[in-house]
């Protein structure tokens, strides 16, 4: 099964959250049953990373979004917390500081985008901006509804730059996320996590999921597609989002750059270093 297919929204199509199943897990039907399959693919992931990082003419930017609860963290660190952290960086969008509320709602994105041969990881992302802001009212709707052709414009020259772009969101139930919520309140080490904000915003899920709908709708394009993955189960969300990115980076047919110098005389000069008297 290519993941990719299954869970990605074709270019143009409608969104409809309510059609997919957060808790589908396909022909898996337990962790550990699928962990040989998502040790490979990280196996994968990390050979690829260190050709991404030496290849030096690629870059891959991988967007995280869900509501609240929705595994965002668990992602970042059971899939790429592994990755070379010379070539790795993530990206925590949370409420603009008044300095990069002065700016364009794309400054702050654009700040963190990967330079050639790195990888960014975004946990939340300049999306915030079409969603939020949406729900909340903290912009006139002719405001945000601008911004979507501004993503896709901003989305394309990245791509033209040599990013490849995979944006996922992480799709939950409300009584999955109460559940989560409930592990917050009966696991100390977890507490610090809870804010009043998480029940407010809870109340406002019919908005958030319209608001991502649409943005989905709106902005899944051919070079920067966003694929919706079943994430109730957490072992299956890191299934699906392995597969999804070792497959799209050997897409990008990264290779080792040629050799700058002339192997043969390094030879001698290796030979000649081991043979010299120490001390000189």
């Amino acid at each position: 099964m290519d993941d990719r297919k299954t869970f990605r929204i074709a270019p143009g199509s409608k969104v409809r959250l309510a059609k997919v199943d957060p808790s589908y897990t396909g022909k898996h039907a337990s962790h550990q049953k699928a962990l040989q399959v998502i040790q490979r693919d990280l196996a994968r992931i990390d050979r690829l990373q260190y050709l991404l990082y030496a290849d030096g003419g690629q870059s891959l930017l991988i967007v995280l979004q869900a509501l609240d609860a929705g595994g965002k963290d668990g992602v970042v660190r059971h899939l790429f917390s592994g990755m070379n952290p010379q070539g790795v960086s993530v990206a925590c969008f949370k409420q603009p500081t008044r300095y990069e509320a002065a700016h364009d709602f794309l400054w702050r994105a654009h700040q963190h985008a990967p330079g050639r041969g790195e990888v960014a990881i975004f946990n939340r992302s300049h999306y915030e901006d079409v969603l939020v802001v949406r729900v909340h009212k903290l912009v006139p709707k002719r405001v945000w509804r601008a911004r979507y052709e501004l993503i896709n414009d901003f989305e394309k020259m990245l791509d033209r730059n040599g990013t490849r772009i995979l944006k996922f969101y992480l799709h939950i139930s409300p009584e999955e996320q109460l559940a989560r919520f409930k592990q917050r309140l009966d696991d100390p080490g977890r507490r610090w996590k809870i804010s009043e904000s998480d029940y407010s915003e809870r109340k406002l899920w019919p908005k958030y999921v319209e608001a991502f709908e649409e943005a989905m709708q709106r902005t899944s394009t051919k070079h920067a597609p966003w694929y919706v993955i079943p994430a109730n189960h957490k072992w299956f969300r890191d299934l699906a989002i392995s597969q999804i990115v070792a497959s799209s980076m050997e897409d990008m047919r990264l290779k080792l750059p040629p050799t700058q110098v002339d192997i043969e005389d390094i030879r001698r000069k290796y030979h000649a270093a081991k043979h010299a008297p120490r001390g000189r």
